[in-house]
Protein backbone atom coordinates (compact mmCIF):
# COMPACT_ATOMS: atom_id res chain seq x y z
CA UNK A 1 0.00 0.00 0.00
CA UNK A 2 1.35 3.43 -0.92
CA UNK A 3 1.35 5.61 2.17
CA UNK A 4 -0.99 8.54 2.83
CA UNK A 5 0.08 11.39 5.10
CA UNK A 6 -1.62 14.66 6.10
CA UNK A 7 -0.34 17.76 4.31
CA UNK A 8 1.24 19.67 7.18
CA UNK A 9 1.50 23.42 7.44
CA UNK A 10 4.91 24.94 8.13
CA UNK A 11 7.32 27.34 6.48
CA UNK A 12 8.45 24.73 3.98
CA UNK A 13 5.18 23.12 2.92
CA UNK A 14 2.12 24.52 1.21
CA UNK A 15 -1.00 23.60 3.19
CA UNK A 16 -4.61 22.99 2.24
CA UNK A 17 -7.45 21.93 4.49
CA UNK A 18 -8.89 18.43 4.28
CA UNK A 19 -6.44 17.02 1.75
CA UNK A 20 -4.00 14.13 1.72
CA UNK A 21 -0.60 13.69 0.16
CA UNK A 22 0.07 10.28 -1.37
CA UNK A 23 3.66 9.51 -2.31
CA UNK A 24 4.03 7.69 -5.62
CA UNK A 25 6.28 5.00 -4.17
CA UNK A 26 6.22 3.69 -0.61
CA UNK A 27 10.01 3.60 -0.32
CA UNK A 28 10.82 6.56 -2.53
CA UNK A 29 11.44 6.99 -6.24
CA UNK A 30 13.26 4.06 -7.88
CA UNK A 31 17.01 4.59 -7.73
CA UNK A 32 16.66 7.57 -5.38
CA UNK A 33 15.20 5.92 -2.30
CA UNK A 34 17.90 7.46 -0.13
CA UNK A 35 16.56 10.96 -0.90
CA UNK A 36 12.90 10.41 -0.05
CA UNK A 37 13.09 12.12 3.34
CA UNK A 38 14.74 15.32 2.11
CA UNK A 39 12.35 18.22 2.79
CA UNK A 40 10.80 20.15 -0.07
CA UNK A 41 11.47 23.86 -0.42
CA UNK A 42 8.50 26.19 -0.93
CA UNK A 43 8.27 29.97 -1.17
CA UNK A 44 5.63 32.24 -2.63
CA UNK A 45 4.58 30.58 -5.90
CA UNK A 46 7.08 27.73 -6.24
CA UNK A 47 8.02 24.35 -4.80
CA UNK A 48 11.46 22.81 -5.37
CA UNK A 49 13.66 20.04 -4.05
CA UNK A 50 11.08 17.40 -4.89
CA UNK A 51 12.76 14.03 -4.33
CA UNK A 52 9.75 12.04 -3.13
CA UNK A 53 7.13 12.74 -5.85
CA UNK A 54 3.52 12.76 -4.75
CA UNK A 55 -0.07 13.59 -5.55
CA UNK A 56 -2.20 15.87 -3.39
CA UNK A 57 -5.89 14.92 -3.28
CA UNK A 58 -8.65 17.53 -3.57
CA UNK A 59 -12.16 16.09 -3.17
CA UNK A 60 -15.35 17.83 -4.33
CA UNK A 61 -18.42 18.04 -2.09
CA UNK A 62 -20.11 14.64 -2.14
CA UNK A 63 -23.44 16.20 -3.09
CA UNK A 64 -22.09 17.31 -6.49
CA UNK A 65 -19.39 14.69 -7.17
CA UNK A 66 -19.59 13.39 -10.74
CA UNK A 67 -17.04 10.57 -10.65
CA UNK A 68 -14.81 12.44 -13.11
CA UNK A 69 -11.23 13.08 -12.00
CA UNK A 70 -8.23 15.03 -13.30
CA UNK A 71 -4.53 14.64 -12.56
CA UNK A 72 -3.06 18.16 -12.69
CA UNK A 73 0.56 18.85 -13.65
CA UNK A 74 1.62 22.41 -12.69
CA UNK A 75 4.19 24.20 -14.83
CA UNK A 76 7.47 25.83 -13.89
CA UNK A 77 9.90 24.93 -16.66
CA UNK A 78 11.07 21.81 -14.77
CA UNK A 79 12.91 24.28 -12.52
CA UNK A 80 9.96 24.96 -10.21
CA UNK A 81 6.57 23.43 -9.49
CA UNK A 82 3.90 26.17 -9.55
CA UNK A 83 1.81 24.30 -7.01
CA UNK A 84 -0.56 27.05 -5.90
CA UNK A 85 -1.52 28.97 -9.05
CA UNK A 86 -1.40 26.00 -11.44
CA UNK A 87 -2.20 23.22 -9.01
CA UNK A 88 -4.32 24.16 -6.02
CA UNK A 89 -6.29 26.87 -7.83
CA UNK A 90 -7.09 24.51 -10.71
CA UNK A 91 -8.05 21.75 -8.27
CA UNK A 92 -10.44 24.04 -6.42
CA UNK A 93 -12.08 25.03 -9.70
CA UNK A 94 -12.55 21.39 -10.68
CA UNK A 95 -13.99 20.66 -7.24
CA UNK A 96 -16.60 23.37 -7.85
CA UNK A 97 -17.66 21.36 -10.91
CA UNK A 98 -17.93 18.15 -8.90
CA UNK A 99 -14.64 16.82 -10.29
CA UNK A 100 -12.00 15.17 -8.10
CA UNK A 101 -8.51 16.58 -8.57
CA UNK A 102 -5.03 15.26 -7.90
CA UNK A 103 -2.08 17.67 -8.11
CA UNK A 104 1.26 16.13 -9.03
CA UNK A 105 4.58 17.16 -7.54
CA UNK A 106 7.11 15.70 -9.94
CA UNK A 107 10.90 15.70 -10.03
CA UNK A 108 12.56 18.75 -11.62
CA UNK A 109 15.37 17.96 -14.05
CA UNK A 110 16.31 21.56 -14.96
CA UNK A 111 16.93 22.82 -11.42
CA UNK A 112 20.58 23.66 -10.83
CA UNK A 113 22.58 20.56 -9.86
CA UNK A 114 19.53 18.34 -10.32
CA UNK A 115 20.34 14.60 -10.37
CA UNK A 116 17.41 13.98 -12.72
CA UNK A 117 16.82 13.80 -16.45
CA UNK A 118 13.64 14.06 -18.49
CA UNK A 119 13.11 10.34 -17.83
CA UNK A 120 12.36 10.91 -14.15
CA UNK A 121 9.31 13.24 -14.31
CA UNK A 122 8.11 10.97 -17.09
CA UNK A 123 8.26 8.09 -14.63
CA UNK A 124 6.35 10.24 -12.16
CA UNK A 125 3.41 11.05 -14.46
CA UNK A 126 3.02 7.43 -15.56
CA UNK A 127 3.16 6.22 -11.98
CA UNK A 128 0.71 8.92 -10.84
CA UNK A 129 -1.89 7.97 -13.46
CA UNK A 130 -1.62 4.32 -12.49
CA UNK A 131 -1.69 5.12 -8.77
CA UNK A 132 -4.91 7.12 -9.09
CA UNK A 133 -6.44 4.29 -11.11
CA UNK A 134 -5.42 1.78 -8.43
CA UNK A 135 -7.22 3.82 -5.73
CA UNK A 136 -10.19 4.98 -7.80
CA UNK A 137 -12.75 3.20 -5.64
CA UNK A 138 -11.39 4.87 -2.52
CA UNK A 139 -11.98 8.32 -4.01
CA UNK A 140 -15.19 7.46 -5.90
CA UNK A 141 -13.50 7.99 -9.25
CA UNK A 142 -14.79 6.41 -12.46
CA UNK A 143 -11.66 5.13 -14.24
CA UNK A 144 -13.36 5.70 -17.60
CA UNK A 145 -13.53 9.42 -16.70
CA UNK A 146 -9.96 9.99 -15.52
CA UNK A 147 -8.14 12.76 -17.40
CA UNK A 148 -4.91 14.70 -17.22
CA UNK A 149 -4.24 18.45 -17.28
CA UNK A 150 -1.00 20.37 -17.61
CA UNK A 151 0.22 23.96 -17.68
CA UNK A 152 3.36 24.96 -19.61
CA UNK A 153 6.05 22.36 -18.78
CA UNK A 154 3.34 20.42 -16.99
CA UNK A 155 1.51 20.40 -20.33
CA UNK A 156 4.51 18.66 -21.84
CA UNK A 157 4.38 16.11 -19.05
CA UNK A 158 0.65 15.53 -19.57
CA UNK A 159 1.17 15.11 -23.30
CA UNK A 160 3.94 12.55 -22.77
CA UNK A 161 1.56 10.23 -20.94
CA UNK A 162 -1.32 10.93 -23.35
CA UNK A 163 0.64 10.15 -26.49
CA UNK A 164 2.86 7.38 -25.10
CA UNK A 165 0.54 5.62 -22.67
CA UNK A 166 1.74 2.17 -23.78
CA UNK A 167 5.28 2.92 -22.66
CA UNK A 168 6.96 0.02 -20.88
CA UNK A 169 7.57 0.22 -17.16
CA UNK A 170 10.95 1.49 -16.10
CA UNK A 171 12.07 -0.70 -13.19
CA UNK A 172 10.85 -3.70 -11.21
CA UNK A 173 7.14 -2.96 -11.70
CA UNK A 174 4.68 -3.75 -8.93
CA UNK A 175 0.93 -4.35 -9.20
CA UNK A 176 0.21 -0.65 -9.69
CA UNK A 177 2.52 -0.47 -12.69
CA UNK A 178 0.53 -3.18 -14.44
CA UNK A 179 -2.46 -0.82 -14.75
CA UNK A 180 -3.12 1.45 -17.71
CA UNK A 181 -1.67 4.96 -17.64
CA UNK A 182 -3.84 6.20 -20.51
CA UNK A 183 -5.97 9.25 -19.64
CA UNK A 184 -9.55 9.42 -20.93
CA UNK A 185 -9.06 13.07 -21.91
CA UNK A 186 -6.38 15.72 -21.71
CA UNK A 187 -6.34 19.48 -21.12
CA UNK A 188 -3.21 21.37 -22.17
CA UNK A 189 -2.94 25.02 -21.12
CA UNK A 190 -0.11 26.89 -22.89
CA UNK A 191 1.88 23.62 -23.18
CA UNK A 192 5.61 23.79 -23.92
CA UNK A 193 7.06 22.78 -27.31
CA UNK A 194 7.97 19.27 -26.13
CA UNK A 195 4.25 18.50 -25.91
CA UNK A 196 3.98 17.95 -29.66
CA UNK A 197 5.08 14.44 -30.72
CA UNK A 198 6.07 13.47 -34.26
CA UNK A 199 2.70 11.83 -34.77
CA UNK A 200 -0.58 11.47 -32.87
CA UNK A 201 -1.63 7.86 -32.19
CA UNK A 202 -5.12 6.89 -33.31
CA UNK A 203 -6.12 6.20 -29.70
CA UNK A 204 -4.95 9.57 -28.34
CA UNK A 205 -7.47 11.02 -25.88
CA UNK A 206 -9.88 13.84 -26.76
CA UNK A 207 -8.02 17.07 -26.15
CA UNK A 208 -8.67 20.66 -25.06
CA UNK A 209 -5.95 23.17 -25.99
CA UNK A 210 -5.60 26.80 -24.94
CA UNK A 211 -3.00 29.57 -25.14
CA UNK A 212 -2.59 33.28 -25.90
CA UNK A 213 -1.34 34.41 -29.31
CA UNK A 214 1.37 36.57 -27.74
CA UNK A 215 2.95 33.55 -26.01
CA UNK A 216 6.23 33.16 -27.91
CA UNK A 217 6.91 29.82 -26.23
CA UNK A 218 3.63 28.03 -26.16
CA UNK A 219 1.13 29.25 -28.73
CA UNK A 220 2.70 27.32 -31.60
CA UNK A 221 2.40 23.88 -29.90
CA UNK A 222 -1.39 24.09 -29.67
CA UNK A 223 -1.61 24.98 -33.37
CA UNK A 224 0.58 21.99 -34.27
CA UNK A 225 -1.36 19.67 -31.97
CA UNK A 226 -4.69 20.80 -33.39
CA UNK A 227 -3.55 20.01 -36.91
CA UNK A 228 -2.15 16.64 -35.82
CA UNK A 229 -5.34 15.69 -33.99
CA UNK A 230 -7.44 16.61 -37.01
CA UNK A 231 -5.23 14.51 -39.27
CA UNK A 232 -5.50 11.55 -36.88
CA UNK A 233 -9.29 12.07 -36.55
CA UNK A 234 -8.99 12.50 -32.78
CA UNK A 235 -11.43 14.99 -31.18
CA UNK A 236 -9.83 18.33 -30.37
CA UNK A 237 -10.93 21.81 -29.31
CA UNK A 238 -8.48 24.71 -29.47
CA UNK A 239 -8.69 28.27 -28.12
CA UNK A 240 -6.04 30.78 -29.23
CA UNK A 241 -6.69 34.14 -27.60
CA UNK A 242 -5.78 37.40 -29.37
CA UNK A 243 -4.57 39.11 -26.18
CA UNK A 244 -2.13 37.95 -23.54
CA UNK A 245 1.16 36.09 -23.21
CA UNK A 246 2.28 33.24 -20.94
CA UNK A 247 1.39 32.05 -17.44
CA UNK A 248 -2.02 33.60 -16.83
CA UNK A 249 -2.79 30.52 -14.73
CA UNK A 250 -6.52 30.13 -13.97
CA UNK A 251 -7.20 33.66 -15.22
CA UNK A 252 -6.23 35.41 -12.00
CA UNK A 253 -3.04 36.99 -13.40
CA UNK A 254 -4.33 38.86 -16.42
CA UNK A 255 -6.04 42.12 -17.30
CA UNK A 256 -7.93 40.60 -20.24
CA UNK A 257 -11.56 39.58 -19.80
CA UNK A 258 -11.23 36.71 -22.27
CA UNK A 259 -8.40 35.14 -20.26
CA UNK A 260 -10.11 35.75 -16.94
CA UNK A 261 -13.02 33.60 -18.12
CA UNK A 262 -11.12 30.86 -19.95
CA UNK A 263 -11.90 28.19 -17.31
CA UNK A 264 -15.56 28.44 -18.30
CA UNK A 265 -14.62 27.41 -21.85
CA UNK A 266 -12.96 24.34 -20.39
CA UNK A 267 -16.03 23.61 -18.26
CA UNK A 268 -18.22 23.88 -21.35
CA UNK A 269 -15.97 21.44 -23.20
CA UNK A 270 -16.04 18.97 -20.31
CA UNK A 271 -19.84 19.14 -20.22
CA UNK A 272 -20.23 18.77 -23.98
CA UNK A 273 -17.79 15.83 -23.92
CA UNK A 274 -19.79 14.00 -21.27
CA UNK A 275 -17.41 14.48 -18.35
Amino acid sequence: MVGVIPLLSNSGVIAQDSVNVIHLWKNGAPGFENRKDEPEQAKDWWVRNIHNPSITVFLPPKAIATGTAVLICPGGGFVNNVFNAEGKDAANYFNSLGITAFVLKYRLFRTENSPYTREHPTQDIFRAMRLVRSRAKEFDVDTARLGVMGFSAGGELAAWVSYNSNQKNYTQPDAIDKLSARPSFQILIYPGPLAAPETIPFNAPPTFLLAANGDECCSEPIIKLTQMHRKANVPVEMHLYAKGTHAFNMGYRTEFASLKSWPQRMADWLKDSGY
